[in-house]
């Protein structure tokens, strides 16, 4: 039993445990707990073990003869698992707390690795000014407020801005984090961000521009067609898995995907529909369509 307790099942079981040290466990609650917290599967096994008594945590009033909510202390194993995180500038950015791991020898160190699929330009995560401003927004996110930026765009022109941030974005194959504005589907590179700080009160009828990001960037739409063969569907979704889409099946095995994409990632996002070959079809738009033609007729030239 305390073997698959401490296993996959540990998160869920631990919080169930702990509504019923607290006395706020139900069967509902008990079940929303495994639904939320363990594996798909496991919603067939723990509720019942726990109902019936097979696992002697709980009684049939959902209390426990427990005193406190379990606790388990991290292995030496996750110990040099999170301390390797820690070495890398982009969780740096968040200001993890490292106590207790002062003394920890860390798995594998960033330099292990080599990115053949990365562009080599990506953020200056150790630069002090980027640090600042990525500091700046967490702050804003945090306390939904209003920003004041001066934005270098992209023929040189510094924009000063005032917006309002949603939420921030991070694009593996460019390196880079983005930054996006609620209110509009736009964003802006945090490394072209040249200055910026938190407004203490959202603007009523500020001096400043207020710019809607989307006339900076915004979304596009591309549709693709596929037909399931060769696990072709998973792999499209997978491949596409940080970009907003929509899947409809037309007929037995072929399939519409519509992926929404920012337009400063055109050149990217048609490299990697490229790469499927003919196991993917794009339909629309018209332009992207006639820019495959383009780098195709120029490959066989």
């Amino acid at each position: 039993m305390f073997h698959e307790i401490y296993g996959s099942y540990f998160l869920a079981v631990s919080e169930i445990l702990g509504k019923a040290v607290d006395g706020t466990l139900d069967g509902k609650t008990l079940r929303k707990i495994v639904n939320e917290k363990a594996f798909a599967e496991s919603g067939l096994s723990i509720p019942d073990a726990l109902e019936r008594g097979e696992w002697r945590l709980l009684d049939e009033e959902y209390d426990t003869p427990l005193m406190n909510p379990p606790e388990r202390p991290m292995t030496l194993l996750e110990k040099r698992w999170l301390k390797s995180l820690l070495f890398d500038l982009r969780i740096q950015l968040f200001s993890p707390d490292a106590t207790g791991l002062e003394d920890v020898k860390p798995l594998f160190t960033p330099d292990m690795f080599v990115y053949f699929d990365r562009y080599e330009d990506g953020d200056p995560f150790h630069d002090a000014k980027y640090v600042e401003h990525f500091h700046v927004i967490l702050q804003a996110l945090k306390e939904k407020k209003w920003i004041q930026v001066e934005y270098l765009g992209k023929y040189g022109a510094v924009r000063q801005l005032v917006c309002r941030p949603e939420r921030l974005e991070y694009s593996s194959k460019d390196d880079k984090f983005r930054l996006v504005c609620a209110d509009a589907a736009g964003t802006m590179n945090l490394a072209r961000i040249e200055n910026c700080q938190v407004l203490e009160e959202a603007p009523q009828s500020s001096e400043m521009e207020v710019v809607p990001m989307r006339a900076l960037s915004g979304k596009n739409r591309l549709t693709l067609e596929l037909v399931d063969e060769y696990g072709a569907l998973e792999r499209v979704l997978l491949h596409f898995s940080h970009l907003e889409k929509e899947t409809k099946r037309l007929e037995n095995h072929k399939y519409k995907v519509i992926l929404h994409y920012d337009k400063s990632d055109e050149a990217e996002i048609l490299i990697r529909v490229l790469s499927f070959g003919s196991k993917v079809k794009v339909t629309e738009p018209e332009e992207l369509i006639e820019k495959i033609r383009e780098r195709l007729r120029s490959q066989w030239s």
